[in-house]
């Protein structure tokens, strides 16, 4: 059970205090209700290319992480297609740094032509490392297009296209700053050997004269339900053949993202794996597996993804994977299979709340979805899962007209 004090600053920022006394350190975590699914089509991107311009500086602060470093702390960030998130965790004496460098960056950042062009330049390298020129570095981009054709999560959060990352304008980039960047779209949380009265008076100086900014309401197109199947093939300079399996599931609230999630424990996480056990040792056909999903907050994608052994047909690899669904749509799962599933992932909750660092972020995320409450009946929303349900969950997910593949294929050289 986590404990937790909420504030609601009067330009709306939510503060949440989670009090440890255990540490000499202190987390602060700031969550803005922002992700690459709030991009237009032909502006993406932006989202983590501000995940970037944020630490360019602010309106008086030249640089940001010289004076954290000086107070002894550390920071990072992340972008996803639902948010964006920035954590520091420095010495408990040293505190009052992390609300002075927060705050000037959510007040102002100070935006540039030269700040926006380092910036676009890290980007743009970072997009033809990691994309273009990395064997299989295109896939999502590929899956996510052949999955959703309304819904914005068919693009990554690298973007759609490099070139909307190279064209982007000062003036594009300072009005997605005004819309999204303000406290009225973030949730900011303390954790650490702190009290209440302290983080409260912090955050009422340093942040309480932001401007509040206007709430952000999302009005996303939804994706409608998939009634055919799809599927593409591409021909890369790739190792092996790899398959790529996708099915539409349902969004992070909803019960049966319960059971999808159990599903991809049984399915493909490890190697005592439904998947690894048949495809990767018994039959061979594949050097490695894996099932996941997205874990989206609209409704996201379940997936399999695999390498094919060398010698082996991708075909032959997709009837295999096919045969596996259809066993476990057929006959379910079993008592055990489901409990150890449930084990791993009680296992897994405890360990992330052992860390200071992920105990902010995770009461950030779940106020941002609803309440950080949640964050304490999230375990029993999978203890309520029965096989029944499981299986239940399996047969809408895995219907023949909502699947997508994409047969990423190595190209053969002439005369071979």
């Amino acid at each position: 059970m986590l404990h937790f004090e909420r504030l609601i600053l009067g330009n709306g920022l939510r503060v949440l205090v989670h009090i440890d006394k255990a540490t000499p350190m202190v987390a602060m975590n700031i969550l803005y209700d922002v992700g690459a699914r709030d991009e237009e089509p032909n502006r993406t991107g932006f989202a983590h290319l501000f995940e970037h311009l944020m630490f360019g500086g602010s309106v008086n602060i030249p640089e940001y992480d010289e004076p954290l470093q000086m107070a002894g702390g550390e920071n990072n960030a992340y972008t996803t297609n639902d948010i964006t998130n920035y954590h520091i965790q420095l010495p408990l004496k040293n505190i009052e740094t992390a609300f002075w460098l927060e705050s000037d960056r959510m007040l102002s950042l100070a935006f540039s032509e030269k700040s926006l062009d380092t910036q676009r330049k890290v980007v743009s390298e970072e997009f033809k490392e990691h994309y273009l020129n990395k064997p299989y570095g295109d896939a999502w981009h590929l899956v996510r297009k052949i999955a959703y054709k309304q819904h914005p999560y068919q693009w990554p959060t690298i973007g759609k296209d490099l070139k909307q990352i190279e064209e982007a304008h000062l003036d594009d980039v300072k009005a997605f700053f005004s819309k999204h960047y303000c406290p009225v779209n973030a949730i900011m949380c303390v954790a650490g050997n702190v009290t209440l009265e302290e983080v409260k008076t912090l955050s009422e100086k340093w942040f309480g004269n932001i401007p509040a900014g206007e709430k952000y309401v999302r009005r996303l197109p939804a994706e409608p339900r998939q009634e055919d199947a799809r599927a593409k093939t591409i021909y890369a300079d790739v190792p092996l053949d790899a398959l790529y399996k996708a099915w539409h599931m349902s969004g992070r609230l909803t019960p049966p993202y319960y059971a999808s999630d159990l599903i991809t424990e049984i399915m493909g996480s490890g190697f005592s794996s439904r998947l690894y056990q048949r495809l990767v040792k018994d039959e061979q056909l594949f050097s490695n597996i894996n099932c996941y999903h997205t874990g989206s907050l609209d409704p996201g994608l379940l997936v399999i993804e695999g390498k094919v052994r060398e010698g082996k047909s991708i075909e032959s690899a997709n009837e295999a994977v096919e045969k596996e669904i259809a066993k476990l749509i057929a006959e379910g799962v079993t008592d055990s299979e489901l409990q150890k599933s449930k084990n791993k992932i009680e296992a897994m909750i405890a360990f992330e709340d052992m860390t200071l660092l992920s105990r902010a972020n995770n009461l950030a995320f779940y106020e941002l979805i609803g309440d950080a409450e949640l964050i304490n009946e999230e375990w029993n929303k999978y203890q309520e899962v029965t096989t029944s349900y499981l299986q239940e969950t399996a047969k809408e997910i895995f219907r023949a007209g909502n699947c997508n593949t994409l047969f990423y294929r190595k190209k053969v050289e002439p005369g071979v």
